[in-house]
């Protein structure tokens, strides 16, 4: 089963490296193994050949942080001097920020440079920041300028999902494609997937198989205000960690224990009792309750 960071858990990343980096300086300590998938520079000629690495000036040695950054499941590091990096979790990538700690499959680690964790620091400890990467399905993409930056998040994904709302939403939504697969394609709307995208449905009351151009206006504004919902509630207990996903500050998130139908097939549906269906739909594994989520036409 795949199981990937989606908006909330990489809204909990940004929440929780922030405060820890803002203001500081950023020294490239470690670089580790070479064969991460996502990698080299976002300029496109300039990227990266396979086994290859970024230079330290891509990788944001010396840099002073001035922001991080998100839209959808993208995180970016912006420095003050122009240069941003875009962090990729992947499957089972983790970016994490404090004390020195040694673990296997740590990628890059950074040096923290100055400045206080909190304003009730009177001594503060080296900090460092670690990213690593079991299973190497994430990585790094630099960007020489935040506008560089900005051209590749317009150019690839749709409006941000946390702030969704209906007109948005039923602009990108049409053709005969179901609704799941279309919440799914990051160009349509950015930072939903398999699981938030279950989530969402259910509590919009929307067949996932029902087609976009069937979908009511009166649906498309139930499914942006639960996405919203989803999404919001899922980052309140600071994601879900099914199996790899961590806080910028190592800890778990809870919000796996809201989940009313995402992995409960076959299971009775929480609010009505019914038995929970599950299906395939664009290559994800979809559960569904068919009395809360009735299929029908516009």
């Amino acid at each position: 089963m795949r199981v990937l960071p989606e908006l909330p858990e990489i809204e909990v990343l940004r929440r929780t490296v922030a405060p820890v980096l803002v203001g500081r300086v950023l020294r490239v300590k470690t670089i580790g193994p070479h064969d991460m998938r996502a990698r080299g520079s976002g300029r496109g000629e300039g990227r990266c050949k396979p086994g290859a690495w970024m230079n330290r000036n891509e990788l944001l040695d010396g840099a002073t942080i001035q922001s991080v950054e998100r839209h959808g499941k993208r995180l970016a590091i912006l420095a003050t001097d122009g240069r941003c990096l875009v962090i990729q979790l992947g499957m089972s990538g983790q970016l994490i920020a404090g004390p020195s700690t040694t673990k296997p499959h740590q990628h890059l680690v950074w040096s923290i440079i100055g400045g206080h964790r909190c304003q009730s620091s009177l001594l503060l400890a080296q900090d460092f920041l670690v990213f690593r990467d079991p299973r190497r399905f994430g990585g790094v993409v630099s960007y020489e300028s935040k506008d560089e930056l900005q051209k590749s998040w317009t150019a690839e994904l749709g409006p941000d999902a946390l702030t969704i709302n209906a007109s948005a939403l039923q602009s990108v939504l049409c053709g005969s494609r179901a609704i799941k697969v279309a919440l799914l394609d990051q160009a349509t709307i950015a930072g939903v997937g398999n699981i938030y995208a279950d989530e969402s449905l259910h509590v919009a009351g929307i067949d996932p198989r029902m087609r976009c151009d069937q979908i009511s206006k009166a649906d498309v504004k139930n499914l942006a205000q639960a996405i919203r919902l989803i999404l919001n509630r899922a980052t309140k207990h600071g994601g879900s960690t099914l199996r790899d996903y961590r806080s910028g500050l190592g800890a778990k998130g809870a919000a796996q224990a809201l989940h009313a139908v995402y992995g409960h097939a076959g299971q009775p549906c929480a609010q009505c009792g019914e038995t929970l269906q599950g299906t395939r739909l664009g290559g994800r594994a979809t559960v569904w309750c068919p009395f809360c989520q009735p299929r029908r036409r516009r």
